[in-house]
């Protein structure tokens, strides 16, 4: 099973879009592994380096509406490629939504104020996450501060998570 826990990725902006979590010019490729160093190459916020800064990082953390644009089930891939199995938002365009629990990764949604409270506490240092996704929770480490929330996922999506996405859920099933 995947791993689900890791160091963080703050990515403190709202509509972060399919072109700038894997740019358009990548389509062609359909090898997951071929997309790992064109993550996040195309995205603009201020400070950041996808080179320096996805580097050891296993869970994003990011604002409204993430993966809107294009639908493509590449973004995940690139994620997943990276080792990227989380992203936590306050809101996901419903198909880059779908796609990432496809794949078996997790997209997980929490309250603008939670979100907003997790960057408060934790952007800016290193910080760790520790998902436990039967439970419903996520605990945030940095230091000696800790901060435990806890979000929905329904029983499906934790059904294609727990198989490793929709192709191994439906051989299992069907």
């Amino acid at each position: 099973m995947k791993s689900f826990s890791g160091n963080v990725l703050f990515l403190d902006r709202s509509d972060i879009n399919t072109d700038e979590i894997i740019p358009a010019k990548y389509l062609t490729e359909v090898e997951r592994q071929k997309l790992k160093p064109y993550l996040l190459e195309d995205l603009k916020l201020a400070g950041f380096d996808p080179k320096r800064d996805l580097q050891e990082k296993r869970v994003v953390l990011s604002r409204a509406n993430f993966g809107c644009g294009s639908s493509r089930e590449h973004a995940p891939w690139a994620l997943e490629a990276n080792g990227i199995h989380v992203v936590v938002a306050e809101s996901f365009a419903r198909i880059f939504r779908q796609n990432m629990f496809n794949c078996g990764l997790l997209a997980l949604e929490l309250p603008a104020d939670i979100v907003d409270g997790l960057f408060t506490a934790f952007a800016g240092r290193a910080t760790r996450v520790d998902t436990d996704w039967q439970a419903r929770q996520l605990t945030f480490r940095s230091g000696g501060d800790q901060r435990t929330v806890h979000f929905d996922l329904s029983d499906f999506d934790s059904d294609l998570v727990e198989a490793g996405g929709w192709v191994e859920y439906a051989d299992s099933k069907y």
